[in-house]
């Protein structure tokens, strides 16, 4: 009975997080310690031996060539925690397999399965932790994270009861990697600062963070036009010289971009120039104007950095340097800027600051309450 009531509890845990860590994917392999116990929408449930092996076909969920009955299952180890491997069809897996806490709900979405770990809220956040950050970096700029990390999943859990998932587990949201990379400094950073967030008017707040701001953090509504909220607003950051992103260059071939803005949907023909025309407060590129063969198209800095790649352009603060068979790129900084930089906080740490203040600097008007002990209020979301 307790898991069949996993189906149709709103929380496995007093406070829990479901993160989705595929969607679509063909083939899950679900390995454990010792047996599973793997439950069926219809409430059948089934002692089995790892590993096991899921699939999606056309008529639902299959469990080691075996149709599951329903649209979905759930998955829990009997003992220890659960290892699963995504991989393709053939065999061909995408990684190495990820160690979790919690359960594992896999439903048949599209031509392949979604998959989704419900997990403790703190553990949750001990995934986080060392997917963002260095376990080596100092112990309060861990617990800086910590405290943003959960800040960022109440947020969006909260506001995701649409949805059969609070967060997605990459830089879409942030990324968790389950167990991996957690170690006594991580342990230490969240349980040190269990149940505390970041709050505005009793609400958790948006608690958005990126690497390497290389000058004033933004304005949240320069990047999102739908989130121009009071706490997210640019503070002065000149505190992550020491990052490996301050500074960067980055090619891009011509005919690759073409090919990229047309998969984005603009309409372009053979480029022949790119310029910022609009700069943010802060200096980074808001919009910029290209001239091609079909006329000419103006489009958003973040519109750009999508199309090349986020990783390829890391922020929207650049100039192009020249433009030929290639496009060059020279900027500074690494993310979107809003809100926390985690170069910043780290030097901020090292120079003696606590959590609490590096916090309260980067998110300005907000206070921290212990979600366990304080009535939180639902966040209010701004109109465009």
């Amino acid at each position: 009975m307790l898991l069949l009531s996993l189906f149709c509890a709103p929380a496995v845990l007093a406070e829990s997080i479901r993160v989705l860590l595929a969607q679509e994917a063909p083939l899950v392999e679900v390995r454990s310690e010792g047996a599973l116990a793997l439950v069926t929408e219809t409430g059948d449930t089934k002692i089995l031996h790892a590993p096991i092996h899921l699939r999606a076909r056309g008529d639902g969920v299959h469990v080691d060539g075996q149709r599951a009955m329903g649209g979905q299952v759930l998955i829990r180890p009997l003992r220890g925690n659960l290892s699963l491997v995504i991989g393709r069809e053939g065999g061909a897996t995408t990684g190495a397999p990820l160690a979790l806490s919690g359960v594992v709900r896999l439903s048949r979405k599209g031509h392949g399965l979604s998959v989704v770990n419900q997990v403790d809220l703190e553990e949750y956040v001990k995934g986080v932790v060392p997917s963002e950050v260095s376990s080596a970096w100092h112990p309060e700029m861990l617990k800086v994270q910590a405290v943003a990390a959960r800040t960022y999943a109440l947020y969006n859990k909260m506001l995701s009861s649409a949805r059969d998932y609070d967060v997605v587990a990459t830089i879409q949201d942030q990324v968790y990697r389950g167990r991996t990379g957690v170690d006594r400094r991580v342990e230490d950073a969240v349980e040190s600062t269990r149940g505390i967030v970041v709050t505005h008017q009793q609400a958790p707040i948006y608690a958005a963070f990126s690497s390497t701001a290389a000058g004033p953090t933004e304005d949240a509504v320069n990047v999102w036009a739908n989130k121009d909220l009071p706490y997210l607003k640019g503070v002065e950051c000149p505190f992550d010289l020491e990052s490996p992103y301050y500074q960067w260059r980055a090619s891009v071939k011509i005919d690759q971009l073409e090919h990229n803005l047309r998969h984005q949907g603009f309409s372009v023909g053979t480029i022949a120039t790119i310029t910022p025309i609009a700069y943010s407060r802060a200096g980074r590129v808001s919009r910029l104007r290209i001239l091609h063969s079909g006329g000419e198209t103006v489009l958003r800095g973040e519109d750009l950095r999508k199309a090349v790649g986020y990783t390829v352009i890391p922020s929207t603060q650049f100039e192009v340097e020249s433009i030929g068979a290639e496009v060059v790129f020279a900027g500074y900084g690494a993310g979107h800027a809003v809100g926390l930089c985690q170069w910043g906080a780290k030097e901020l740490a090292e120079l003696g600051y606590s959590y609490s203040s590096i916090l309260q600097y980067y998110y300005p008007g907000t206070g921290l309450h212990n979600a366990a002990l304080s009535q939180l209020m639902m966040p209010v979301i701004p109109t465009p």
